[in-house]
This record gives C-alpha cells, sequence and structure tokens, in this order.
C-alpha cells in the first residue's frame, strides 16, 4: 500500500507533537518540541504546498502513487494542518502556558499591568522601538513586498470623522527581540507585537486607529534554479530575490482579527480563503524554542548529556597516526565530534598533507571547517571544496562562505549541473616516506560542528586504500563532470547507489524463495522511492523479514498480510534527531553493512549526487549491527506503523529502552574503560560519572 507522501510528512511532525505532550518532560523540553513542530510547517507551506500549487496551476493533474491529484493532496493537507494547528494551540493554550505562568517565564498582557508599568513600556517604545518602525502602504498599485514568515503589524487608520480607513502594515525589525524583557516586570514578557500595537497610534496623529492585528505570511520557496548561464552564483542570488516575491501560500492570523480586517489583510497579500489559517493565540510559536537553548532556567530543562571521548581516538596522537591504526568509527553527538574537526587542523598545519578536497553542503555560522580550509590554502597546499549553493534555506549562507574560501585561495566547485551534491566526504592526501597515502571522512550528517550536537549521525574514518581511490576517483568526477563509475567499494548515485540496494533486496529475496533465512535492516530519514517500496513489497511476500525504521516519510506500508507479518516499520522520536542512514542484509549469515549520505527518496537516488559506503571492518560493523538491533528494543520513543499508515506508540512489559539512552550509556562505558587504561581524555571538561 502506498501512502502520500505529504500526509506521511504530517503524520511525523504530529509523532514530534506527542513528545511536547509528555507530561514527564521538563517544561522547557515540551515548548522545545512545540516550537520544532511550528518551525516543520512553516517549512512544509513554503516548499510542499509551494510545490503543489505549482503543480496544480501548471495544469499536470497526474495523481501520486498513493493516487491522489496536486488538487486532491492540498484539500486533505488543509483538513490535517488546520488540525494540527489547533492541536498545537490547544496543548499551548491550556497546558503549557498555565505552567510558563507559574515558572514566571510567560507572555504578558500589557492591559493587565499596573498603570505605571504601562508608563514604564510607553517610554521604551517611544525611545527604543518606534524609532526602528517602518509604516508601508499596501494598497497601492505597486504594493512593497512583504517579508515571508515575519511578524507584521496591520493597522486600520481613518482621519477625524472619515468613514472609510486606509490599511497599514509595520513589519517587526530583525533587529527587535520578540520576547522583550523589563527591569520593571518582575517576571515573564512582553511579545514586541502586543508593544507595539499598544502605542503605535502615537506615530498617527490625528488619525484614529480602529483596529490592529499581527499577522504572518509564507511564501512559496519551491523555486528551481535555471542553471543556464555560465555564472551558477548569480543565477542563485536571483532565485533569492525571487523567493520575495513569490505566491503567497499561508496566512496566519489571531483568531480575534475583525472579518473585515482579516479579508482587507488577505487582499493585500493575495491569499485566498484555502490560504488563510485563524490561530488562537501567539504567532509564530518556532520562537519560543529560543527559550530552551537559552541559559537558565536548568530546572527547567533536561540534564545535558555529554559528548564523550571517542574511545577509538589516542588524543595523545595525531589523526593520522590514529586512522593509520584501523577504521575508526564515530557516533555523534554521544561521541564528541572534535576528531572528525580536528583531522581536518591538523591536516591545514601539517606540511606533510599536500592536497584536501571536501564537499560542504551546510556548515556552521563561524565554521571551524571554513576556517581549517582558508589556513590551508593560505599555507600553499592544493584545497578543493564542492559548495552545494541548492541546499534550500542555507543558499544566502553558502554563498558567502564560497566567497572567503575564494579569497584564501580554495578552488571552489558549485556542485554538479542538474543534481545537488549530498556527499558527506573528505579527502586528504599525505607524503609519508616517500609515498602518497589517502585518509578519508564518510558520513552521514554535514560538516556541522553545532548540528553535530543535535543530529544522530555516523562517521568513519579510514586509510583504506580501496575507499581512498574511490574518495580519488569521486573527486575527478564531480570537479571534472564525468560519469561516476568504475569505483572499487563505494556506490555514488545517481549512477549506481540504486542499483546495488535493489540487488541486495533482490538477493535476500532470492534467499528467501530457496527457503534460507533472509533479512533485510534499515536506518533511514525517508523512504518514498516507488521502486524500492515494490522490492520491499515483493522481498516480504517472499519470505524476507524487514525491520526499517524511518524517522519521518514513509509512503510504504506492507500490502498483503503475509507481507505485514514479516516487516516491522517504526519511528524513534527522541532528545535528538536521528538522522544516520544504516542498512543491513543478512547475506547468509555474514552480514553486509553500508552507511549512506542518501535515504530512499527518487531525489537521492537519482537527483543528488550521494554515496553508499560499505563498512568491512569487522568491529565496526558491528557496532553498527548493534546500533539497528537496539533501534527495535526501544519501547519509550518508538512508534510503530499500522496497516493504514497511522502510528501508535511502541509500549510493552518489557524493562523500559531507549535506543538513545543506550547509545549515551554504551560513550560513557566506552570513555570509562578509555580512561581506566590511562588514556588522557580528548576533553579534560567533560565529566564520566
Amino acid at each position: 500500500m502506498y501512502i502520500n507522501r505529504e500526509l506521511s510528512w504530517l503524520e511525523f511532525n504530529a509523532r514530534v507533537l506527542d513528545q511536547a505532550r509528555r507530561a514527564e518532560l521538563p517544561l522547557l523540553e515540551r515548548i522545545k518540541f512545540l516550537a520544532i513542530t511550528a518551525g516543520n510547517l512553516d517549512e512544509f507551506f513554503q516548499v510542499r504546498v509551494g510545490g503543489l500549487r505549482l503543480l496544480r496551476r501548471s495544469g499536470k493533474y497526474t495523481p501520486d502513487a498513493a493516487g491522489l491529484s496536486p488538487s486532491d493532496q492540498l484539500e486533505l493537507i488543509r483538513a490535517r494542518a488546520d488540525a494540527q494547528v489547533q492541536a498545537q494551540y490547544s496543548l499551548f493554550n491550556d497546558e503549557l502556558l498555565p505552567l510558563m505562568r507559574v515558572a514566571g517565564i510567560s507572555p504578558l498582557s500589557i492591559g493587565s499591568l499596573a498603570e505605571s508599568r504601562v508608563a514604564t513600556l510607553r517610554r521604551y517604545f517611544e525611545d527604543n522601538v518606534a524609532p526602528l518602525l517602518t509604516p508601508l502602504a499596501p494598497e497601492v498599485d505597486q504594493p512593497p513586498v512583504l517579508p515571508s514568515l515575519s511578524i507584521i503589524i496591520a493597522l486600520e487608520l481613518a482621519g477625524p470623522g472619515e468613514e472609510s480607513s486606509r490599511l497599514v502594515v509595520v513589519p517587526l525589525p530583525d533587529a527587535l527581540p520578540r520576547r522583550m524583557h523589563f527591569a520593571a516586570l518582575d517576571e515573564g514578557y512582553v511579545p514586541a507585537e502586543d508593544l507595539i500595537c499598544a502605542f503605535i497610534a502615537d506615530l498617527f496623529p490625528g488619525e484614529e486607529l480602529r483596529a490592529a492585528t499581527p499577522f504572518r505570511v509564507t511564501r512559496n520557496s519551491d523555486i528551481a534554479v535555471p542553471e543556464e548561464g555560465a555564472d551558477f552564483a548569480r543565477e542563485m542570488e536571483a532565485v533569492l530575490v525571487a523567493r520575495k516575491f513569490s505566491d503567497c501560500v499561508r496566512l496566519e492570523l489571531p483568531a480575534s482579527t475583525p472579518p473585515a480586517l482579516a479579508d482587507r489583510i488577505a487582499r493585500a497579500v493575495g491569499a485566498g480563503a484555502e490560504d488563510t489559517y485563524r490561530v488562537p493565540g501567539l504567532l509564530r510559536l518556532t520562537d519560543l524554542g529560543d527559550m530552551a537553548r537559552e541559559p537558565g532556567h536548568d530546572n527547567l530543562k533536561e540534564e545535558a548529556w555529554p559528548s564523550y571521548p571517542a574511545a577509538d581516538v589516542d588524543p595523545s596522537q595525531s589523526m593520522f597516526d590514529n586512522m593509520a591504526q584501523g577504521d575508526i568509527l564515530i557516533l555523534n553527538p554521544y561521541e564528541s565530534y572534535e576528531p572528525i574537526i580536528r583531522l581536518l587542523e591538523e591536516a591545514a598545519a601539517d606540511p606533510d598533507v599536500l592536497v584536501i578536497k571536501q564537499v560542504l553542503y551546510r556548515t556552521a555560522h563561524g565554521s571551524r571547517f571554513i576556517k581549517a580550509l582558508c589556513r590551508a590554502a593560505e599555507a600553499g597546499k592544493q584545497v578543493t571544496v564542492l559548495v552545494e549553493l541548492k541546499a534550500r534555506f542555507d543558499e544566502g549562507h553558502n554563498l558567502v562562505q564560497a566567497e572567503r574560501l575564494q579569497k584564501a585561495g580554495v578552488q571552489v566547485v558549485y556542485g554538479v549541473k542538474g543534481f545537488k551534491t549530498h556527499a558527506k566526504i573528505t579527502l586528504i592526501v599525505r607524503r609519508e616516506h616517500g609515498f602518497l597515502r589517502r585518509y578519508c571522512h564518510f558520513g552521514t550528517g554535514n560538516y556541522n560542528e553545532k548540528t553535530a550536537g543535535l543530529y544522530s549521525d555516523v562517521n568513519l574514518l579510514t586509510c583504506n586504500e580501496n575507499l581512498g581511490a574511490d574518495a580519488s576517483q569521486f573527486f575527478n568526477s564531480v570537479t571534472g563532470l564525468t560519469r561516476l563509475m568504475r569505483f572499487r567499494r563505494i556506490f555514488p548515485a545517481p549512477s549506481g547507489m540504486k542499483d546495488k540496494l535493489l540487488s541486495l533486496i533482490r538477493a535476500e529475496t532470492h534467499r528467501a524463495l530457496l527457503g534460507e533465512r533472509a533479512e533485510i535492516t534499515a536506518k533511514m530519514n525517508s523512504l518514498n522511492d516507488p521502486d524500492m517500496m515494490q522490492a520491499l513489497e515483493q522481498a516480504a511476500e517472499a519470505g524476507v523479514h524487514l525491520r526499517l525504521n524511518v524517522r519521518g516519510i514513509c509512503c510504504w506500508a506492507p500490502g498483503t498480510p503475509a507481507a505485514r507479518s514479516r516487516t516491522r516499520i517504526i519511528s524513534i522520536v527522541d532528545r535528538y534527531l536521528e538522522h544516520a542512514r544504516i542498512f543491513s542484509f543478512l547475506n547468509g549469515g555474514s552480514p553486509l553493512v553500508y552507511i549512506a549520505s542518501a535515504d530512499w527518496m527518487p531525489r537521492n537516488l537519482e537527483r543528488r549526487v550521494e554515496l553508499l559506503i560499505p563498512i568491512e571492518d569487522h568491529a565496526a560493523a558491528r557496532r553498527l549491527l548493534d546500533v539497528l538491533d537496539a533501534c527495535f528494543r526501544d519501547n519509550t520513543q518508538a512508534y510503530v506503523m499500522q496497516e493504514d499508515g497511522s502510528y501508535t506508540p511502541v509500549r510493552n512489559h518489557a524493562k523500559p529502552f531507549s535506543l538513545q539512552a543506550h547509545l549515551q550509556r554504551l560513550a560513557r562505558l566506552k570513555a570509562h574503560d578509555q580512561e581506566r587504561a590511562g588514556r588522557l581524555l580528548l576533553e579534560p571538561h567533560v565529566p564520566i560519572p
């Protein structure tokens, strides 16, 4: 049975919302999960709804694998999204907001404050807010572009004795904090939009303020890059500009907005009835997530888990010496991501390193990777970096980083025409004893030290000769624009990965038909490739036992009783974002284990440059098999897919078991063993209980 992709995604967001409902979690953790669901919906409307609108407008009514046309999908999305928004606000207003008041961190109503405090707020508005505001008139022949996802104040103004009124809009300045704290207020904060609405009439002397309300516009961001011109960076800049002028796909208004004003705002931004969402409370709930990230209120947060030193890395030796002793597998954030950064920083300073090549998809602000690459180029090393400019919503940041790299002397390549380059790979060539040796990093996550502490990923550090030769071939292909072929061990997309995965599934299917034990265990973020889903259905029918841990979108559910009896599909939602892609095939009792940068989606397997990496080191493969097994022991944070594609929490009478708590515990025990063995800790500040 095929499940619509968009509805499957909304089902995933509902699972995230379930975490915000967990009464046993500290308050700020619940608020964090609520904010994540709001941010997820923002991106969903920008990309998925925006894309469906374009499809419907183009007249393409071809149904998806689930048999739904673009119009059908938009209608179902509207119903599901509206229900999800109502659930968000029901949770926030009825449960979280009362708890926030008790904790002294809730939004305050200006109307409930004493006159002396209101006077303080008015003075603050006059001195620190009013000079930043820019009123705009949207009801003109060439209206101003209103920013997407920003809070905007709509004002209905009229002169003395005038029946008609005019509409004025005031975007919240970026320099203005959303939550405004004042020494005169003992606890809580005033939302910036409330402060502005309370006093903005002072900016329009001689006019009557008849109504004021905040609102929010979401614009379509599903705008393709032409890739026809010679200057790809300039084309991407044009796309970023185009997004500012794109169609409105969602208008959010407080439920209390007067109908006449709501209609006027909708006309001004080009929103129809199906685009308009009336929300019963604070707009842009995603901003609440900042409260969980800010220092303080530790009693309202879960105790942070430290990243322990990777036990297979000796900090007294260079990363090159460590890797020369054998493959190193690092599971972040349970184990520190520092060795991956350290490898590049050591390479930048090492006079024997001649060449550094790396793919960058999403990097952190203030990235240590970028700094190390610049230092390496400035030291005279040959440094080549493929910067993916089509990394959605990071395009502007990547343009800036690319310019910085180029100024330092780095050879920057802007991806492969027609494809996103999503592979996670670094190649370092070092002169050793008169010979050249390759050192490689392959991963499932981006080169981003910030998200490495939030996402659960796998890293392989190796100087395996075959993998090193493949890494060289990979970079030669993507920079020289030749076909991705003739690899020894790795399987790239779009040229070989899908065929390899299908052949592995068919091999297990063949074993099952011969009466042998056959099993596939896979962990990924999304599954919606029709060929992969069909192969899985055939495998389960033939007798292959399938265990799939699909965090987000899963568009396949077994279609027959026989297939269902051999298939278990789960999703784990916990404190870290499950991001690793790990695949295992029983192979007659000699398991084949792989990690990948790709999910099982057409975009990854057919329209992106990705890598599937075999894990040939026995100890590393065993660790990953244990991770996969632990996924299906989770009975606290796992959800199991039902026949209709819905999910229910896994609950049984076994001892409570959490995948992430298990991996954290293993990292701690390995660090204990390292300490007892007398090895120095990589990060001395990390306590080992």
